[in-house]
């Protein structure tokens, strides 16, 4: 929709409806859009891809926000409808699933993600996301099937996009199952599990205790202990 540079919005935050934390807004001509994505300097053509995917394949209001530094990806929204587009804990998403067992399986997935950029290098980064890819791909996960989609779910911040994927339960379960798998492939041992639970405390106090009890009753508790 818009190509941006920061002197020409304004930028500000408001307070999360049911969490502890604020909401970036951005503010052009008197419409107001939400971060969905941000992007590194060097990120240029992964940001400018995701935006395309967003406004061109999805139809999507977005705005591409140009800065020195990074490059950040906004969806259009109301901010009367701001509590009706974050999904509270329970909620149900589809077949029953609710939004937080994504959100909180997608906190996990990128904190294992990052540690393997972080200490591996690019190199492996990108060929641990061309194996995620495949179990998008193999499991069928809507929302993840095409690189611009593998790489939102791999960087946008779970807890501030407009909706999760709508993935089933049993989705949620394999994407656990590889995860923990490949972790193992990458790093050797067992040891990016405690990162990756970590990386649940971005959860409330609430949610984070809903979801550890969820896991500890799946099919994968042995695995994530």
């Amino acid at each position: 929709m818009f190509i941006l540079r920061r002197q020409d919005v304004e930028i500000s935050s408001i307070q999360h409806p049911r969490k502890d934390q604020k909401i970036p807004i951005l503010n052009y001509q008197s419409m107001t859009f939400r971060l969905l994505s941000v992007f590194q300097a060097h990120q240029e053509e992964d940001a400018r891809s995701l935006w395309r995917d967003l406004t061109d394949n999805q139809g999507k209001a977005c705005v591409l926000l140009e800065e020195p530094d990074r490059y950040s990806v906004w969806g259009k929204i109301r901010l009367d409808q701001l509590n009706s587009d974050i999904p509270p804990s329970g909620m149900p998403v589809q077949d029953g699933v609710s939004a937080l067992l994504i959100q909180a399986s997608l906190l996990m997935l990128q904190t294992t993600y990052l540690d393997i950029e972080d200490l591996m290098g690019a190199k492996q980064g990108n060929a641990f996301q061309r194996d995620i890819a495949g179990v998008f791909q193999k499991g069928k996960f809507q929302g993840a099937l095409t690189p611009d989609e593998v790489q939102q779910v791999l960087t946008a911040d779970p807890l501030n996009s407009l909706q999760p994927p709508p993935w089933r339960e049993a989705q949620v379960i394999s994407l656990l199952q590889e995860l923990h798998r490949l972790g193992r492939a990458y790093f050797g041992n067992t040891g990016f599990v405690r990162n990756a639970l970590d990386a649940l405390q971005d959860l409330s106090s609430t949610e984070r205790a809903a979801f550890l009890d969820w896991l500890s009753r799946s099919p994968v508790s042995n695995v994530w202990k």
